[in-house]
Order: structure tokens, then C-alpha cells, then sequence
């Protein structure tokens, strides 16, 4: 009975609120971690906080499943509306599957911390994060990566971090740690920049053709706050009194078994792994190991269940043994004979074919194809109808350039379920978007909402970066006028210590077996994307000049082929593509334009066949696929919405007649009020008398009021062509002469002198009563002041 009592109370103890605090100030804003009151059954728990933005992350582990032989780690991340009180956009008014913008805080969160992990840990790990609140200013997606190294040590798993993430960004030629957006939308860089203390592990950047030069202080800048914030997590985790788990990495292969292998197959290796060809390689070196694992696992037919246990244990000890030597024997080439599996030097660039154009009905295509990768990109131009709504914690937009990758699974020769797209080809996608979008014309020029769609279909190493070549030679095909060419190449990094060697145009096998992947991208001036994933623990800032430096020999290597094809944006668009016309109009004829309920601009369409976009600043877009249609449309929106100058002549359409005079329809849609005294040269009685609904007649323009209303005359026709002078009443007449109403301009009956004696029995004005105790001459008598008392 004691030792319930004590060990109730010890679970007591533990889920007892001890809060934790820790910060540091990163950018002139402090972001500080919190641990202890929430999410206590949780491995570890952390919230992360920068101004009004904070994120709660936790991690959790479980007993690896039976067999598994990698680590299975997985990242989440919510980032819900309510964290900005907003709603879910959409009919449903609950979140969904995750958002682009998610699934790449995600990646860019498993990116530094999967490496970190212990060799050989393969326990069930989930990492879990949402934002709790959204600052209107700031990008929540630093406070995950940092909240979840935090945690991870937290929960004491065996990970040799902590990890600090910052976001840099350039505005005015100065470098910023951690810009709001709005230094992020104003400045020519967007770099987040994830590492240990030790040195940079992972880089994901936007720019705006920046140098090599630029890219390495930033990274120098970003690493000394990374320092800050993994300082800050360590301090946490000592405060929390927090130890981490005892693991023991498994035992390696049998040593004896392994020399013996090494003897007899390792030289088989090497010279199998340079066969040419992805997949005549890959049979090469399976081959081997089939024939290693017959001949040192081989079982009879009448072996017992013990033995064929036993025999299935020893053949995988031994596919795991020369598993190794695929990396050992790719560094060895690098390194020591300075060449590649397929026999290139270390800068050369695969072999490039482009063919612009393969299918007619496109709006802009290409196969872009280099070496054993091969891309299949379109570019479709549409209508502002076609943006996307992003919708998220950040005020929503409409999207007009929209860039997608597929990765189907025949392009790697496998046979596998699609189900969806992956994270993978989100990220890539992402990453040629980032490449191309600083090079868009601006809207004003080329209104056109842009779609991008790369589809992979072969590959063997960095199909996104022939996904960026692609994407510029389609756009080009289509007639964007891009500003620049964009190209992209990725390399590698092979290193021991001692004797680095950098790759240009990497495989995928090199891909796997290097130290570091690096994707950059740019025209010839500078760099616009960048994407890194870094495992040795220090890469010096020489070594990192070196390899962008050879990255952009390679990209402009690339370019010159791209330039070969197609050197420069099409004059002219595709004639599939929708024409278009910009008009510009006032804010306050937007109404005019678009009619009650909508009326006038769906006639408008309907008639030319046409969508026409129309914007709060008055910028009206016209598209559609017959280029004379759209030119219709827009002549007709000019002709609405220009002020006719006085004195200018019009025909028109007597549409409606009031008592008072006649409207007439004019220049496809704007109306002049013609007064029954300009209908016609002498007095008219009704506008019945001279026209009817449906007459075209010849008018004047004779005023233009400050609201935009027209009036127009008639008379001034019929006598100007008569060559008689014709003399527009004044301002607050009743109109000019109507002539012929017996006398009445003349004299009235004595109104202007003796009127029947309405002056009699009058006193003098100086003996009248005072008007203090008359009230006021107004139509309307006001309403009697309250009485306050007193006077």
C-alpha cells in the first residue's frame, strides 16, 4: 500500500506544472523556448516564441517495428487559421490536408535534424508541430525547426544537436537575420539557414541574382546566430534537468566474414560500378551480390528451419556488407582517380538535347534532356480568372504564376501506387518556382496567369534542376517575356578530410554517397535559388566559394546549350493562347462598367466572347481567343468610360424619353440627356412630338457635369449645318429658348411693376415689427429648441 501511495505521488510530481524559460535575442527580437506546461505525457515538449508568433512542438518515440533497417522518422506541422483568427477559406471550415506552404516547413524541418540521429537508432520517431499564434508580421516556420531540435532533446533521444535555424534576407544591400515579411517582400533574398553549432547543415533560398560572394556572408552571418539559438536550447535542457537516453549502436558485421568478403568481391565492385548505364550498373553489382549471398548463405532443400534461419540472417549480413562498398568504391573513384562512374572529369556537365516545341497544341514545350534525366515541361498561359487562392496564416492572395512537378514512378524504371502528390515533388516544385519567379515580367505587361508543369520522364540525378531549364525554354516557347534565362545544376561534394573534390552535374548514385548536395540556380549574373543539405560537420567558407564558383561555370555551360535552342522569348504568343487588352479607367466608372447584378459586363462577354477581369484600381483585363473579340471588348470599355469633350458630335440611339427631355445611348454604351428644349429649333411641347424610342439621331455635346453626366443638343446640329450660330444657355437656365408660348418672355402681366396692388395696406419697412419674434423664411418650420429653463 506505501509503495502505491509513493509511486502515485511520484506521477503526481511529474505532471506537476515546473515551467522552464529560456531565450536569446536573434535580429533585435528575442525568441525564447518554454518547456514544463504543456503536453506533459509527451516525450518533449516545447513552445517557441517571437513577438506575437508562437509554436508548440512535441516529440514522440516508440519500439522499432521488427526488421526495419532505416529510420523511420516523421515530420508534421499545422498551421491552422485560428492561430491568426481567421476562418478556413473554402466550403468546408475545417483544415484539411496539409497546405503546400506546410508540407515545405516539413521538409525544411526533417532536412537538419534527420542526419543528427544516431547510426543505426531506428526506433519510431514523430515530431509534431502547429502554430498557436501567428504573428501578422512574422513567418512561424523558424520557431518549428527550432522547437523541434528543442524537443527532440527534450525527450532525450539519442541526436547529436541541438539545431538553430535562422531566415536571412537583404534589403537595401544590407543583410537581415530574421526579416518580417515585409523585409522579406521588399528585399532581394529569402534564405533559411539550418546548423549546429559545429557548422551549416541544410540552406533553402529565393533571390534575386545574387553573387556568390553575397550567398557565403550570408551564410557566415546566419551561422553566428545559429550558435545564439543552439546555446539557448542547450541551456533548456540542463534547466529541465533532462539526460539523454543510453543507446548502444548495434554491432557491425562479423569481421571476419567482412575481410573475407572484401578479398573476394571488393575489386569485383569497382569494376562492375563503372559500367555505363543506370541500369546496366545497378544489374552489374546486383549480379555480384546474388552470387555472394548463393554462395556464403546457401541452404539444401532438406535444411532444417533452424538452418534456413540461420542461412537467411547470414545472406543479409552479407548484402549489408557489400551495400557498403557501392560508397566506398564511388569515393574511391572520385578521390583518388579524380574521375566519375561514367567516366567524366569532375566539372564536366552531362551530355545536353533540347527540342523545343514537340507537340503542336501546347502552349510552350520542351524536352529538355540531360544525360539519363529527362524533362517534359509545358507552360499554359490563362486568364486572370485562373489564379489560385492562397489562403493561409498571412493575409490572402490571388496567385498568378504556378509552377508543378510530377515524379511518376517509370521514370526510375519502378512499378509503385500514386497515391497523391509527394512531398518530394511539392519541395521540387517549390524550388524550380523560387528559380524562375524573380525573372517574371511584371503583371502590368504580361497579365497572364503562368502555369508551369514539369513531368519527369526519366531520371538519373536532378530532375529538378532540368525541370528550371525546362521551365525558362517552355515559358520562352509560349512567348513570356521572361527578363533573363534561368538554369540550374546540381553538384556534390566529396570530402575525407583531407582531399575534397567538387562534383558538377551529379548522379544520383553520387547524389547518395557524397557529403554534400547542392542545387543552384541563376542566370548568368547571379544566383535566384539555392537549396543544400550539408553532412560534413565544417565546411569552411573557401570550400564553399570554390563550389558555387564551379556551379556557376557548370550553369553556364548549361545556358549557352539553352541559349543554342532558343535564345530569347517568341515575338508573339502561342495562337492557342487568349489574347489580351489593358484598360485603365477611373475607380469611380467601375460601376458603369459592371452593371446592376452584373448585367453589363456578362452582355459585354457574351457579345465579344471574351473574360474580362476587373480590379479594384480600375485596371480592366480583357482575354479570349479571338484577338478581334478582345479588341472589341476594350473599345468598348473605352468608349463607356471616356468623357466626350464638349462641342464633339455623336449618333446615337434614343433609348428612354422622360417628359423633360430624351436619353440617347452613344459610343457602346454612355448616354447623353438631350432637354426638350434642344430637341429641336423651335418650342417643343413633348419629346413625343419630335422623336421616338429606337431613332438614330445627330447631337452635341454641350456639357459635362463634375458626375460625369452628359448633355447634349440637337438644335446645335440642325443650325450649325444651317450655318446659323448657335449659343448654349448659361448654366441654370431653364434650358434656352423654347419660343412661341404667347408672350412669356415679355411682358407678364405687370410682374415686374404694379401687381394688382400687392404692396397695399403694407407699412413702411422701417415700421414693421422686428423679425427677432418671426420665425425664419424656410420652407419648413425647425423643430422648437428644448427648453433648458431660465431664458
Amino acid at each position: 500500500m506505501r509503495m502505491l501511495r509513493k509511486e502515485r505521488n511520484m506521477a503526481v510530481e511529474k505532471h506537476k506544472i515546473n515551467k522552464h524559460v529560456v531565450s536569446a535575442e536573434i535580429g533585435g527580437r528575442t525568441i525564447s523556448f518554454e518547456t514544463g506546461w504543456l503536453a506533459k505525457q509527451a516525450g518533449g515538449a516545447v513552445l517557441v516564441r517571437e513577438e506575437n508568433s508562437a509554436v508548440f512542438v512535441a516529440v514522440t518515440s516508440a519500439d522499432p517495428r521488427p526488421g526495419i533497417d532505416f529510420f523511420p522518422l516523421t515530420v508534421e506541422y499545422k498551421e491552422k487559421t485560428s492561430a491568426a483568427g481567421k476562418f478556413p477559406g473554402g466550403f468546408f471550415k475545417r483544415e484539411a490536408r496539409p497546405s503546400t506552404k506546410e508540407v515545405l516547413t516539413m521538409r525544411m524541418t526533417d532536412r537538419p535534424l534527420r542526419p543528427q540521429f544516431k547510426e543505426g537508432y531506428h526506433d519510431e520517431v514523430q515530431i509534431n508541430g502547429m502554430a498557436m499564434s501567428a504573428d501578422p508580421n512574422l513567418d512561424p516556420d523558424i520557431l518549428m525547426i527550432n522547437g523541434s531540435s528543442a524537443a527532440t532533446l527534450l525527450a532525450g533521444l539519442p541526436f547529436d544537436g541541438p539545431i538553430g535555424a535562422v531566415r536571412m534576407g537583404r534589403v537595401d544591400g544590407k543583410f537581415v537575420v530574421n526579416p518580417n515579411y515585409e523585409g522579406i517582400d521588399k528585399g532581394d533574398l529569402n534564405m533559411v539557414v539550418a546548423g549546429t553549432k559545429a557548422g551549416i547543415s541544410m540552406v533553402e533560398a529565393g533571390a534575386n541574382e545574387l553573387s556568390e560572394d553575397d550567398i557565403v556572408e550570408a551564410l557566415a552571418l546566419a551561422h553566428k546566430a545559429i550558435i545564439k539559438l543552439c546555446d539557448a536550447q542547450i541551456e533548456l535542457v540542463k534547466k529541465a534537468g533532462v539526460k539523454a537516453k543510453e543507446f548502444k549502436e548495434p554491432a557491425g558485421p562479423d569481421a571476419k566474414l567482412a575481410k573475407e568478403l572484401h578479398d573476394k568481391y571488393y575489386a569485383q565492385y569497382m569494376k562492375a560500378i563503372k559500367t555505363p548505364g543506370k541500369h546496366e550498373r545497378s544489374e552489374a553489382l546486383s549480379a555480384i551480390k546474388k552470387s555472394a549471398i548463393e554462395t556464403y548463405a546457401k541452404v539444401g532443400d532438406k535444411a532444417s528451419a533452424e538452418e534456413k534461419a540461420a542461412a537467411s540472417e547470414k545472406g543479409k549480413q552479407v548484402a549489408a556488407i557489400l551495400g557498403e562498398y557501392k560508397y566506398e568504391c564511388l569515393r574511391e573513384i572520385v578521390l583518388k582517380e579524380k574521375k566519375r562512374v561514367d567516366g567524366r572529369e569532375l566539372h564536366e556537365v552531362r551530355d545536353i538535347t533540347i527540342e523545343m516545341s514537340p507537340f503542336p497544341r501546347n502552349h510552350g514545350s520542351v524536352t529538355f534532356t540531360r544525360g539519363e534525366t529527362q524533362a517534359f515541361v509545358t507552360c499554359t498561359l490563362g486568364t486572370a480568372e485562373d489564379t489560385q487562392l492562397i489562403d493561409g496564416l498571412r493575409e490572402s492572395r490571388e496567385e498568378a504564376f504556378l509552377l508543378h512537378y510530377n515524379f511518376p514512378p517509370f521514370c526510375t524504371g519502378e512499378a509503385k501506387p500514386i497515391r497523391g502528390v509527394s512531398r518530394r515533388e511539392l519541395g521540387h516544385g517549390a524550388l524550380a518556382e523560387r528559380a524562375i519567379r524573380p525573372m517574371l515580367p511584371k503583371d502590368t505587361d504580361f497579365p497572364y496567369t503562368i502555369r508551369i508543369v514539369s513531368d519527369i520522364l526519366e531520371s538519373n540525378g536532378s530532375s529538378s534542376m532540368a525541370s528550371v531549364c525546362g521551365a525558362t525554354l517552355s515559358a520562352f516557347d509560349a512567348g513570356v517575356p521572361l527578363k533573363k534565362a534561368v538554369a540550374g545544376v546540381a553538384m556534390g561534394l566529396v570530402s575525407d578530410g583531407k582531399t575534397n573534390a567538387v562534383l558538377t552535374d551529379i548522379l544520383g548514385d553520387e547524389d547518395h554517397v557524397g557529403d554534400m548536395d547542392f542545387k543552384v540556380c541563376g542566370t548568368k549574373d547571379g544566383i535566384t535559388a539555392l537549396q543544400m543539405d550539408i553532412k560534413v560537420k565544417n565546411l569552411s567558407a573557401d570550400l564553399m566559394r570554390k563550389a558555387l564558383g564551379q556551379a556557376r561555370d557548370g550553369r553556364l555551360h548549361i545556358l549557352a546549350k539553352m541559349n543554342e535552342a532558343m535564345s530569347a522569348p517568341r515575338a508573339e504568343i502561342s495562337s492557342w493562347a487568349p489574347r489580351f487588352e489593358t484598360v485603365k479607367i477611373d475607380k469611380e466608372q467601375i460601376g458603369l462598367i459592371i452593371g446592376p447584378g452584373g448585367k453589363n459586363i456578362r452582355a459585354l462577354q457574351e457579345a465579344t466572347k471574351t473574360t474580362i477581369s476587373v480590379e479594384e484600381d480600375g485596371t480592366i483585363k480583357v482575354f479570349g481567343l479571338d484577338a478581334d473579340g478582345v479588341k472589341a471588348a476594350a473599345a468598348k470599355i473605352k468608349a463607356q468610360t471616356t468623357k466626350p469633350d464638349v462641342g464633339a458630335r455623336y449618333k446615337g440611339k434614343v433609348g428612354s424619353m422622360r417628359e423633360f427631355g430624351a436619353f440617347v445611348e452613344f459610343s457602346g454604351g454612355q448616354e447623353a440627356m438631350i432637354h426638350v428644349s434642344e430637341l429641336a429649333e423651335g418650342y417643343v411641347e413633348k419629346p413625343e412630338d419630335v422623336v421616338k424610342i429606337g431613332d438614330e439621331i445627330e447631337f452635341e455635346v454641350i456639357g459635362v457635369d463634375m458626375t460625369g453626366k452628359i448633355k447634349g443638343s440637337r438644335k446645335a446640329v440642325i443650325l450649325k449645318d444651317r450655318g446659323e450660330t448657335y449659343t448654349p444657355k448659361l448654366p441654370g437656365g431653364r434650358g434656352g429658348d423654347r419660343g412661341g408660348r404667347g408672350g412669356r418672355g415679355g411682358d407678364r402681366g405687370g410682374r415686374g411693376g404694379d401687381r394688382g396692388g400687392r404692396d397695399r395696406d403694407r407699412a413702411p419697412r422701417g415700421d414693421r415689427p422686428d423679425r427677432g419674434d418671426r420665425p425664419p423664411r424656410h420652407t419648413e418650420q425647425p423643430a422648437p429648441a428644448p427648453d433648458h429653463g431660465g431664458e
